[in-house]
């Protein structure tokens, strides 16, 4: 039995959630994950999964196990990518997880500008608005919007954007230019599910919040839905700064209620700030960092 080999089918399975899901995510059949790690298990005497037709959970045994098989891997990936020259010059892949829509707008130029100049690069970019964990996903660079909760991350700031009201010219002449968020009560409003409640927004009101009840004449859920929307002049719609940058500059989004919005958000790039940084990543840092800081600059509104 190669036992790194079945280490790592048990990390899959484990992370994936089931060794159907491994299996799929391997190219391997079920019946051969099921032999793997029922291998490992007659090996080590103990049984290290509950399996159901619903769920997969690890017993007490199969938690300290599969903390060791996580510290074991990564140190074998470690030396591996030390051994094949990782260290001493930028190679081999990296991977990035940003936002959808700031990935696709922002991360996607810059890796791709990235990869012309470092032909022994290649990059696995995956777009997702769910919050990875760089470790589990063995994620190498994570782009962050908002603040960062105390941990061991490293970060590199880049920029900052805004949580913006925002309606259609033609909209606002014939509703009229809201003043006051408790207006907003009286108008029709967009909500972007991924980002707010459908019944009421917070807005600063001085030092302290203040909750607005609002009726959501369409509820959509994703950022470019509540745009396109905006623009078609169904209502006012609440979205980050710069997946409206290019409409607002265009003229068919008008930007309202500015002195009632919250402090800007961060935007950071993270890692986990291992000791001995693959240059592949410390690379990727020292590219990125200044275009994203130049394209959040220039998209501010």
């Amino acid at each position: 039995m190669d036992r790194l080999d079945a280490m790592s089918i048990l990390r899959e399975a484990v992370d994936a959630g089931s060794l159907s899901a491994a299996g799929r995510r391997l190219g391997m059949p079920l019946a051969t994950v099921s032999r793997k790690v029922s291998d490992l298990e007659r090996h080590l005497g103990t049984r290290l999964l509950n399996r159901s037709t619903r769920q997969l959970t690890l017993t007490d045994a199969g938690r300290s196990f599969v903390a060791a098989c996580r510290r074991i891997l990564d140190d074998v990936a470690e030396a591996e990518r030390s051994a094949s020259g990782e260290y001493s010059a930028p190679k081999g892949e990296l991977s990035l997880s940003a936002p959808i829509v700031f990935g696709r707008l922002h991360v996607l130029p810059v890796a791709i500008a990235f990869l012309k100049t470092h032909p022994e690069i290649d990059i696995r970019l995956t777009l997702s608005d769910r919050m990875v964990d760089l470790q589990e996903d063995r994620v190498d660079i994570a782009i962050r919007i908002g603040e960062l909760p105390d941990s061991s991350m490293v970060a590199t700031r880049v920029g900052s954007i805004r949580r913006v009201l925002c309606g259609s010219p033609a909209y606002f002449a014939e509703h009229g230019m809201p003043q006051h968020p408790r207006e907003l009560a009286t108008r029709d409003c967009i909500t972007f599910s991924g980002l707010m409640s459908a019944d009421s927004w917070t807005f600063k009101a001085g030092k302290s919040d203040s909750v607005v009840k609002i009726h959501s004449r369409l509820i959509v859920n994703t950022a470019e839905a509540a745009i396109d929307a905006a623009i078609a002049g169904v209502g006012v719609t609440r979205v980050l700064s710069y997946q409206v940058a290019n409409a607002v500059r265009a003229g068919t989004l008008v930007v309202a209620l500015q002195e009632f919005e919250a402090a800007p958000s961060p935007v950071s790039l993270v890692h986990t700030g291992q000791p001995l940084l693959p240059l592949k990543l410390r690379a990727f840092l020292d590219f990125a960092a200044p275009l994203l800081k130049t394209a959040l600059s220039r998209g501010a509104l």
